[in-house]
């Protein structure tokens, strides 16, 4: 038994579960070497466990019984936001239907829910001079999606005899252009028809496709793109106009900057709760170390 916490014991199972979650998140994201973090995965699988579990201590005690009205309303909600019965215990990861254990999870919600609710609560109403403090400070989350303005030259693949013919084709179109030629009218040569869009207006990133993005969103105004393939075969392209991301006006976003404020209000409550329990907690860990990796 690994973690004892106010008395109540956490199985091993449930500690290695929380490990190789994490460490599979962080692999995902990092690509993390085999064994090299280990420890310090096991240390926030730990603590995270640590949390939660004093986190449903204090929710016991401030609201050791919450109605059955309360947790059907919660369930029913979990299963709309699955889709379903069906797929919330799919989601759940139980194989057969435990309406008693589930309900039981679920009044631990409810209260967890009512406890936040008393921490937060009365919330703020932030000044306007609190709200403009904190759209400075997170500035970064208010800027305008870049945009570019592009032009390019196709050729599919139908009709042609190889691949590698359209592909010299295009690279023939691309010394055009490099020499000096004017693209509008070299594009206008080689149009396909009137479907063929060459100008392609202005677009943000997850617009188009993107392997078309890649390389335009790299290009400078006016550059010439090598060639390069998509799905709808071999293009050249350039660029001829970019507006570059730029802060949104305060007004614009202020009811955003006003969540904001009030969720960084609430971040700090919570991690003060979490931080007063865990110094009054008496907490067991009798494998600190964790499990070597083996290899």
């Amino acid at each position: 038994m690994a973690l004892i916490i106010n008395g109540e014991h956490i199985d091993d199972e449930i500690i290695e579960a929380e490990f190789r979650h994490i460490k599979s998140h962080y692999e995902r994201t990092l690509q993390v070497a085999c064994c090299e973090r280990d420890p310090e995965f096991r240390g926030i699988a730990k603590d995270n466990l640590i949390s939660r579990a004093l986190l449903g201590q204090e929710s016991r005690r401030r609201h050791p019984e919450v109605s059955e009205e309360d947790v059907t309303a919660r369930l029913t909600k979990l299963m709309d936001e699955a889709g379903g019965e069906t797929q919330f215990y799919m989601n759940i990861g139980m194989q057969v239907k435990d309406e008693a254990l589930v309900r039981e999870n679920v009044a631990g919600g409810v209260r967890l829910d009512k406890t936040l609710q008393e921490i937060y609560a009365p919330e703020p109403e932030p000044t306007e001079a609190e709200l403009r403090a904190c759209y400075e400070a997170n500035l970064k989350h208010y800027m305008s999606d870049e945009e570019i303005q592009a032009s390019h030259i196709t050729k599919g693949l139908s009709g042609a005899t190889s691949r590698q013919e359209i592909y010299q084709a295009m690279r023939d179109v691309r010394s055009e252009l490099l020499a000096g030629a004017d693209f509008a009218k070299l594009a206008e040569e080689h149009r396909s028809g009137e479907q063929h869009q060459i100008d392609l207006g202005w677009f943000k990133r997850g617009e188009f496709m993107e392997e078309f993005e890649t390389i335009a969103f790299s290009m400078g105004e006016g550059e010439i793109s090598p060639v390069f393939n998509t799905q709808l075969g071999f293009h050249v392209c350039t660029v001829t106009g970019r507006r570059p991301s730029v802060a949104r006006p305060f007004d614009e976003v202020k009811a955003d900057v006003r969540n904001r404020f009030l969720e960084e209000y609430r971040d700090k409550k919570f991690n003060s709760l979490l931080e007063e329990l865990k110094a009054a907690a008496k907490v067991e860990d009798t494998n600190p170390e964790g499990e070597s990796c083996g290899h």
